[in-house]
């Protein structure tokens, strides 16, 4: 557990006036002793905590004054000032508090005086007349009646003054929001103000209610009366106050019922007043006449549902309902407010009203069960299970218990919860656990699917009320279901809370009725073995859900069971080791063991103690090939109960070798809990080690004789540091030089981590570990350098960690500041988007560096505008980010100004957006608000703006443009020039509100004539060549200059945007308290105005919204009225420029409107939350529009308010207060859809859709009818209830046409009608709907038979019956009737399926059908004599098919292809019937037609057509799978009967199989037969012997194009190469050169994946005979070429060939010639830990061959990589071509010098056995050579880069990094071999 630091408290002290303290000082003694000079000292304090301190003493003192002292003149000073004090703090200050608290307990003789002193004090308090003060009176009449007698008294003493201050106090409230309405936020202090007032009132009333007894109060001349008549009548008017907050509503309605009840008489009587009340059906006549004065518009006016919810709250909480005490009218109105609320559900659809309506009815269902403890029994029958009442909350419940809003779901739990508490309580008997209405729930709740997540909470209520038993009864798979639909994320929290209940009642329940040992095994076989299936094998995501949210919960409830279930574990642990796919059980026994060590149930050392888990297995966890294990197998090791556990030295060398293998994970999610898991560790490191330091120091102050126990604690600490540092030089050698982003994302994060956590507070002086001592100047570079990475997340993480550390950074050095600063600059106008980002960081960096100053100073523009003295008061940072923006500013007004001359000169040499995305970093981490150059900074940010609108002016014509993305000519030809001036000329928008009044037709004329327009209108610098920096020539395409232009206007738009955000506004012009005035903001919203309704390309307008979002959050708060109010204005205004449709405005009609959606989703944002005005006024607007009353003849804009509706139905900042509108929003995209005009269709569809999504949920998957996203009627129709009529209307309509559709003569048509019955048709009416289907088919004998008609009725039939038998709820018991009764009907319309029938397409159709009976018969394995006729007419179907008897029809005939399938299809169905031993050993006629399988199976793979062959060989293949794995046992033969004698077919069909696809599932078939049947039968089939087949296979590889084809014939040819070198004694030379040259080029990086993995695959399965056997049966040189080929699949980018690649490694672990040189054998291990170990078998293999002398050069040409070199060489070369946004090599996986690292390591520890002779030295000796050469020109190359080529060379001077480790590594291994040439003994590394 965590230990929490102890916020520090604040309190404010007490501040006496002069007047009073002289009073006091005037009783004060000399001694300081007596009360007065306590009191005296204590008001004196300036600290409260002190004060505090202070007045407990001086209260004890009061507490013991005697009768005769406290009648003297000092005691009652003191007193009144005490009580001055009391009532001058404020409500929530612990003095107060502590005042009242001490006060309680005052002696009797000094209460009296006391009470005198607060009453005086509490008179002045009333005698207020200043509204602003009101709250501060309230907040003490609060405070004086919350247990505090002295307050309570001196209240009671002037009651009749309280209750009229409080009634004045309402009154001028009301009137103060009343005058000030606009001003949001006084209206909002008003509106809590009032709330107070009215709470403060029902307090008076409920705690002093002294003053009510007897009568005199009730008289109507007395002034308590009065008052009390005057605050109801206030409080019914706030209650039918719409415009007020809804909690003074809902307060209002508690205050009524609360005063009604304390003045009405007789109480008896108050439930009618208030049933009337909520029946609308008050008589004046019959109440009394003060009631009807004062709550006239209750009595008279139509109730709002807001009042009425009020009134029902406001009887539930404030009358009597316990111990009988409201009689029998009291009953009758608990029965009305539960028929008012029921009511009410239908109607209040609003978040607010919703939650506050679930509220209510819970506490209704409270207060039933406290009435019916003495109820009668009338009001027991009300309430009983099968009551109405009940039926409706239920019903309520159904509805709302998946309501988007978690507070409603909770009080619908709540509620159902009581229901089922009321039926008992209306029962005889305490506990009832049984009867039919339990029954009847069990029953309907199991009967829903468990995708519906109300469900749980349910099931649960219902568990803990009945009990367990009672449900498992039901069905005993329950919890294993379950587990089951814990694989989705959205529904786990769920099933586990309620498994949570299930096991735990389901123990409560066998622990009463069995002894342990019985009840522990019968409980562990609930609920423990289907968790442990599902860790083993389960999906990752079931797996990672159940450990997260069921194991805790299950260990929680019985930690025992954590023995059994390691026990169960550790016995298949070795068998089952787990995939990349499944965690195995060793993969279950690290999450087990996680879940046990987080939870506190064992430690560490515990583990390792009692052999739970051995090292090597914690080892192989950490390198395990599944992510989640090697993530568990972390959590064990870092995550503890407790935080100050001692790591022991077998945890620190398990994290180190974590580190070394798994800091390069592609998934995002395992780095990130890697990380925090690490985060875990480091922290309990450093509290542990806090807790040593403190024993430390305790240890020191006793005896020598404990002295031993303090070496121990010094011993572990430099542990601590020893490890630490370790990691440090770990996560920094983790950076070198081309290392993946995954290696520095996770590396920098880590040390980030180590900075925050080992970061050195003040005062602190032990520190185990400071990370500042680790760096020195290489590290700090090598951060820098991260700068240049193209994912800005790593740039992020190197700046943030450069920041923790900059007090111990070096950058004293002059020279290197200026490089650096100057390729910051450099960086800036790069035409390169990312290098303005890498600028950024770099300057941001820099300017903490106090030299920078002068760096910037030496421009000449800057130096003459900044006049600072060095040893002014502003900070380095301020000065220095000034003068960078100032240098930024003046380079870019220059380039500006070149780029009004030339657009092109700037996009092609200094593209602009990169100098303000500078200056806009600059300022982000600048304190704005603290700044000192106040001046300099005011003058900075006019010129910024000034600027801003400067460069807009130069690049806004473009992205206004028309057309912005499709005039860019990506090509560099001769008319780029030309179309370039087309752009730059294309300026006016096309598609404003005249877009659809007239054709825009391009004729010749408008055409531009290039050469005309370059003479006529010379434009400098057109041409495609320009001169770029330094003089070169480059290239400018359209793309250039786009990618410049709106990344400029986004740069500008955040600029402006960020400095309205941060700056502090200028109130008054001339002030100086501000840096921006009001008039810039106000032109700063007018820009954004005009770009977001003017801008068509969609980069510059969503930037532009960005920013404008940041302006409009500042005016919703600011306090200007102008201001204030701007962004109503522009929304008023904007909906009347759309209302308008005048053809000249320039709002854009296309884009899906562009930024008009934007800019009103920023304007509607910005509104308070608690303001919805805005939001409701635009939405009824846009709903108007969206459905026009008349047909309009301009839709523009219904277009607009369609595209605005679907953007603000997608914001969810909205949340639920858009909700309302959703009805209205599906009523407009529906009605959309029937618009003549394509526009209004398209945006009603994406409307359409965003609704979906709002409603349903994000689809989680492909699955269109994924369950995942469903609702059920109830709910939707409760929601949204005027859908109900709508969609019914609309669907009527369907319905009518959907007849029309199925006879349609569109094909398409027809299936869509098919298709769109399923959802009318109720699941329990499918059958009948089939029968009368089938039974409305026409006969043969019809005269005329309607093709189009029957087809359209088949395809109903088939999509109807599909999803009957699909169906999990349909009743089983009706399923056997239907099918016998449609089978039936199915018979009598047979002849649609044969030749009588001349309709290709009806045939197909009717085939269908009966292949998705047959298919349901198979699987079901359904047998009967009824079902024999249905058989015999398949049979008969398909004896007479032209498939058997012969075809005779061509191709062209409509519908011949879909016959062909289905045929075929029936056949295979009715085949795999067949062969199911269950038919084959029956008297079935399937089983007597289909006696000759295998012949049907020739018969279909030989015919003609390759519909029928390809579905055929699918299933062939299939077969041939399942009997591979064992599925047809030899008992039960199954499809291995069909199988037999096919390889003869099959050779035959692989030399003349023209179809691709054919001819592919032919090369799988014969890769899955054994070859041993195969071979031999070649020479026979296809005159061909073995090694001709196999010349056959390898030469498919390279003549193929398909990659699918290449793929199998790969691992055809390698199975045969396998087989023959197994099993021929022929020499196959040639053969075997050709097939590893194919294995070798199939695994290059430039080979697609699934060629890739194929060679994978092949090594796998060659690994025993070629790689690892103790013979080279391949020879030396081709056995390395296959290991470099396992290496290089090790290093592939794509996971899944690392994956299969790695079972290399597991294969060859596994083989007995390789000794494990661990202490545990690695098998599943990932890609990092493989490739380790793949260099570790190939040196020891190179051993066991005694080859390491011709060996070793091979591997060092590996570590030199000359191959890579030279396509790095090209790789270089090609980038030279300046493609805008190639960011070069991103290499997300493979890293070079790992891979060099790795190999080097094993091979010093193979030179030292390596024994060269003279004639081997050879080789040495010219690689010593060739590596010393390469050394000299690597430095050659090195020495020629600019400066700081990190960032300008970045791909360059990576690449000679590289290169020179490799080559320094090859010159040190080679000096260690100790040759006589010179050339290897050259180890210095070459010189940058």
């Amino acid at each position: 557990m965590v230990l929490k630091k102890k916020k520090e408290i604040q309190v404010d002290a007490f501040i006496l006036e002069c007047q009073e303290l002289e009073t006091l000082r005037s009783f004060a003694d000399a001694e300081d002793q007596n009360l007065a000079s306590l009191l005296l000292h204590c008001v004196q304090l300036s600290d409260g905590i002190h004060q505090i301190y202070s007045m407990k003493q001086i209260v004890t003192l009061l507490k013991k004054m005697d009768r005769n002292s406290a009648c003297s003149p000092m005691i009652k000073c003191c007193l009144d000032i005490i009580g001055v004090m009391y009532f001058s703090l404020g409500a929530k200050n612990p003095l107060k508090k502590m005042l009242a608290s001490s006060l309680n307990g005052l002696p009797e003789q000094l209460t009296t005086e006391a009470v005198h002193s607060f009453v005086r004090c509490l008179k002045e308090e009333l005698k207020t007349t200043d509204l602003c003060l009101y709250r501060k009176v309230m907040d003490n009449l609060a405070s004086c009646m919350e247990n505090f007698s002295l307050g309570k008294a001196s209240i009671n003493n002037l009651f009749k003054e309280v209750l009229q201050f409080l009634q004045k106090s309402v009154l001028e409230i009301q009137e103060e929001n009343r005058q000030l309405s606009g001003n949001s936020i006084v209206e909002t202090r008003l509106m809590h103000d009032l709330l107070m007032a009215i709470k403060v009132s029902m307090m008076l009333l409920q705690k002093v209610q002294e003053n009510f007894q007897g009568s005199l109060w009730r008289k109507p001349g007395s002034l308590v009366w009065q008052s009390m008549c005057g605050l109801l009548k206030s409080f019914t008017n706030f209650l039918m106050n719409e415009g007020l907050l809804p909690t003074v509503q809902t307060t209002s309605g508690l205050a009524v019922i609360l005063f009604t009840k304390t003045m009405f008489e007789p109480v008896e009587k108050l439930p009618c007043l208030v049933s009337d009340l909520l029946l609308r059906s008050v008589k004046c006549a019959s109440v009394p006449e003060w009631f009807v004065s004062s709550c006239e518009c209750l009595c008279t006016e139509e109730l709002s549902d807001s009042v009425l919810l009020s009134l029902c709250h406001g009887a539930l909480a404030m009358l009597e309902w316990k111990n009988g005490s409201m009689s029998e009218n009291g009953e009758k109105l608990l029965l009305d407010i539960a028929l008012v609320l029921l009511s009410l559900a239908s109607r209040l659809k609003e978040s607010n009203m919703a939650v506050s309506l679930s509220r209510i009815l819970a506490i209704w269902t409270n207060s039933a069960l406290d009435v019916l403890e003495s109820s009668s029994q009338n009001l027991k029958s009300s309430l009983n299970g099968n009551s109405n009442t009940t039926g409706k909350l239920l019903e309520y419940v159904y509805t709302h218990w998946e309501h988007p809003l978690d507070a409603v779901r909770h009080q619908a739990k709540l509620i159902f919860k009581n229901i089922l508490r009321i039926h008992q309580a209306t029962l005889k008997g305490s506990v009832v656990k049984s009867g039919p209405f339990f029954s009847m729930l069990t029953e309907s709740l199991l009967s829903l699917e468990w995708h519906v997540k109300g469900k749980y909470a349910s099931l649960g209520c219902l568990v803990e009320c009945v009990g367990v038993e009672n449900i498992l009864t039901v069905d005993r798979t329950i919890p294993a279901q379950i587990l089951d639909v814990m694989g989705d994320q959205s529904l786990a929290p769920y099933a586990s809370d309620l498994l949570e209940t299930m096991f735990i009642n389901h123990k409560s329940h066998l622990i009463s009725a069995f002894q342990k040992n019985i009840w522990i095994n019968h409980w562990h076989d609930t609920w423990v073995s289907p968790l442990l299936l599902i860790l083993c094998e389960g999906n990752p995501d079931q797996t990672t859900y159940v450990i997260d949210y069921y194991l805790p919960k299950l260990l929680k409830c019985s930690p025992d069971s954590l023995s059994y279930m390691i026990k169960i574990l550790q016995a298949s642990a070795d068998a089952n080791i787990g995939s990349c796919n499944t965690r195995g059980a060793l993969g279950a026994l690290m999450a087990c063991l996680r879940t046990a060590r987080a939870h506190g149930h064992l430690q560490f050392r515990e583990i390792v103690r009692d052999d739970l888990l051995s090292i090597g297995c914690v080892k192989q966890g950490l390198v395990h090939q599944h992510n989640q294990v090697r993530v568990d197998a972390l959590g064990l090791l870092c995550e503890t109960h407790r935080s100050t556990e001692i790591l022991t030295m077998e945890e620190m060398q398990l994290i180190q070798f974590f580190i070394t293998y798994n800091l390069n994970s592609q998934s995002p999610a395992v780095r990130q809990q890697i990380c925090s898991l690490l985060k875990k560790l480091f922290c309990r490191i450093q509290e542990s080690s806090q807790v040593l330091y403190k024993l430390e120091q305790s240890k020191t102050k006793q005896e020598l004789i404990k002295e031993s126990a303090k070496w121990d604690h010094f011993a572990t600490l430099q542990q601590y540091k020893d490890f630490m540092s370790s990691i440090c030089d770990k996560l920094f050698e983790a950076l070198f030089p081309g290392s993946s982003h995954p290696t520095r994302f996770s590396s920098l994060t880590i040390l980030g981590s180590i900075a925050e956590i080992f970061s050195a507070p003040e005062g602190q002086t032990q520190a185990v570990f400071r990370l500042a001592q680790e760096i020195d100047p290489t590290r700090v570079q090598m951060l820098i350098q991260c700068f240049a990475s193209t994912f800005e997340e790593v740039k992020v993480l190197a700046f943030e960690l450069l920041m923790k550390l900059y007090d111990r950074l070096d950058l004293q050095d002059f020279e290197n500041l200026h490089l650096l600063f100057q390729a910051a600059m450099d960086l800036s106008i790069s035409t390169k988007p990312y290098d303005c980002v890498t600028a950024s960081y770099l300057l941001n960096f820099l300017i903490h560096h106090k030299g920078l100053l002068n760096v910037c100073l030496k421009n000449q523009q800057v130096a003459d505008t900044f006049q600072i003295d060095e040893d002014m008061s502003a900070s380095t940072m301020e000065k220095n980010t000034l003068a960078v923006i100032k240098y930024l500013l003046s380079n870019l007004e220059r380039e500006i100004f070149q780029a009004e001359k030339s657009l092109l000169q700037a996009a092609a040499s200094f593209p602009m957006y990169g100098r303000v995305h500078c200056i806009t970093g600059a300022l982000q981490q600048l304190p704005l608000n603290n700044l000192t150059l106040m001046t300099e900074w005011r003058q900075m940010v006019t010129k910024l703006i000034l600027m801003s609108y400067r460069l807009s002016s130069v690049v806004s014509p473009i992205v206004q443009s028309s057309s912005p993305e499709g005039l860019i000519p990506m090509d560099n030809d001769s008319e780029t020039a030309g179309r370039l001036q087309m752009i730059l000329h294309e300026i006016q928008p096309r598609d404003t509100n005249d877009y659809f009044t007239q054709a825009k037709i391009l004729k010749e004329h408008h055409r531009v004539d290039f050469a005309k327009l370059t003479d006529d209108e010379p434009v400098e610098n057109v041409c495609t060549e320009i001169r770029g920096k330094e003089g070169q020539t480059c290239d400018v395409t359209a793309q250039m200059v786009l990618v410049c232009c709106w990344r400029s206007m986004k740069e500008i738009s955040l600029l402006l945007g960020m400095l309205c955000k941060l700056l502090p506004l200028q109130t008054v012009s001339e002030s100086s308290d501000g840096l921006i005035a009001v008039e810039q903001v106000k032109d700063i919203g007018d820009y954004f105005k005009h770009h977001l309704l003017q801008s068509r390309h969609r980069g510059a307008f969503e930037l532009a919204y960005t920013g404008f979002v940041m302006l409009t959050e500042i005016l919703s708060r600011c306090t200007n009225e102008s201001l204030r109010t701007l962004p109503q204005q522009w929304l008023y205004n904007v909906l009347e420029e759309i209302k308008s449709c005048d053809p000249s405005s320039k709002l854009c009609a296309t884009r899906r409107s562009a930024g008009i959606p934007f800019y009103i989703q920023a304007l509607l944002a910005s509104e308070p939350k608690n303001k919805t005005n805005l939001l409701k006024m635009t939405m009824n607007e846009l709903v108007s529009l969206a459905v026009p009353v008349n047909e309009s003849l301009n839709i523009i804009p219904q277009v607009h308010a369609l595209n605005i509706l679907r953007a603000l139905f997608r914001d969810t900042r909205f949340g639920e207060n858009i909700i309302p509108y959703i009805a209205d929003g599906i009523q407009a995209a529906v009605l959309g859809f029937t618009s003549p005009v394509w526009a209004v269709r398209n945006s009603s569809t994406l409307l359409f859709s965003t609704l979906i999504t709002r409603i349903f949920g994000v689809k989680r998957g492909k699955d269109e009818n994924s369950k995942k996203n469903r609702m059920t009627g109830r709910e939707f129709f409760s929601r949204f209830p005027t859908l109900y009529p709508f969609l019914l209307q609309q669907l009527e309509v369907v319905a009518r046409t959907m007849d029309r559709c199925g006879h349609s003569p569109v094909y398409r048509s027809r299936e869509m009608a098919g298709r769109a019955l399923v959802p009318f048709v109720m699941i329990n009416q499918i059958p009948h709907t089939v029968q009368s289907l089938l039974a409305g088919l026409p006969e043969c004998t019809n005269p005329c038979i309607r093709q189009n008609s029957v087809h359209g009725m088949l395809l109903q039939v088939f999509h109807l019956l599909g999803s009957y038998l699909e169906s999990k709820h349909r009743v089983n018991s009706d399923l056997q009737q239907g099918l016998v009764d449609i089978i039936t009907c199915i018979k009598a319309k047979v002849w649609l399926a044969k030749r009588q029938n001349p309709c290709l397409v009806t045939r197909a159709a009717y085939l269908d059908v009966l292949v998705v009976l047959s298919d349901y018969l198979g699987k079901s394995r359904r047998k009967g004599i009824e079902l024999f006729g249905f058989w015999e007419e398949i049979s008969k179907v398909i004896s007479a098919s032209e498939l058997m008897t012969g075809i005779y029809y061509f191709s062209a005939i409509p519908g011949f292809t879909q016959y062909l399938q289905s045929i075929t299809k029936l056949i295979i169905s009715v085949l795999s019937v067949a062969a199911d031993p269950d038919f084959s050993n029956s008297s079935s006629p399937v089983a007597e037609q289909m006696m000759n399988s295998s012949s049907m199976v020739v018969h279909l793979l030989q015919s003609d057509f390759h519909e029928v062959r390809l579905p055929m060989l699918e299933t062939v293949l299939l077969w041939w799978k399942q009997v591979n794995s064992k599925q047809a046992t030899e008992e039960k033969m199954g499809p291995l009967s069909l199988l037999s004698d096919l390889e003869v077919i099959l050779l035959r069909m692989a030399m003349k199989e023209k179809h691709p696809e054919c001819f592919c599932k032919v090369l799988e078939i014969l890769h899955c037969m054994d070859l041993r049947n195969v071979l031999p039968r070649t020479q026979d089939s296809i005159k061909m012997n073995p090694k001709e087949f196999l010349n056959w296979a390898m030469n498919i590889i390279s003549a193929s194009d398909s990659i699918k084809i290449q793929s199998i014939a790969l691992k055809l040819a390698s199975k045969l190469v396998t087989h023959l070198v197994q099993n021929c004694q022929e020499v196959m030379e040639s053969e075997m050169r050709q097939w590893i040259q194919l294995v070798t080029s199939c695994c290059g990086d430039e080979e697609q994946t699934a060629i890739r993995l194929a060679a994978a695959e092949v090594l796998i399965n060659i690994t025993p005979l070629f790689l690892t056997n103790q013979k080279l049966i391949l020879g030396l040189s081709s056995t390395l070429a296959m290991w470099k080929c396992v290496v290089l699949l090790l290093q592939s980018e794509e996971l899944i060939v690392r994956d299969t690649a790695a079972d290399v490694i597991r294969v060859a672990q596994s083989q007995s010639n390789i000794c494990n040189k661990t202490e545990f054998a690695f098998r599943v291990v990932n890609a990092s830990m493989a490739l380790d170990l793949a260099f570790g078998i190939l040196c020891e293999l190179l051993q066991q061959w005694n080859q390491t002398s011709a060996g070793v050069p091979v591997l060092l040409e590996w570590l030199l990589g000359e191959d890579e070199q030279k396509k790095d060489l090209e790789t270089t070369t090609l980038m030279e071509d300046d493609n805008l946004f190639n960011k070069g090599e991103v290499n997300f996986w493979a890293e070079t010098l790992t891979n060099v690292r790795q190999l080097s390591k094993h091979l010093f520890l193979l030179i030292p056995a390596t024994r060269l002779n003279l004639p081997d030295q050879g080789e040495f000796l010219r690689l010593a050579r060739r590596a010393s050469d390469q050394a000299k020109l690597v430095t050659q190359h090195l020495k020629e880069l600019p400066p700081t080529p990190e960032f300008s060379k970045t791909v360059e001077f990576t690449r000679l990094a590289i290169q020179n480790e490799r080559i320094s590594t090859c010159l040190k291994i080679l000096t260690l071999l100790e040759l006589d040439d010179d050339a290897c003994k050259n180890k210095e590394n070459p010189e940058k």
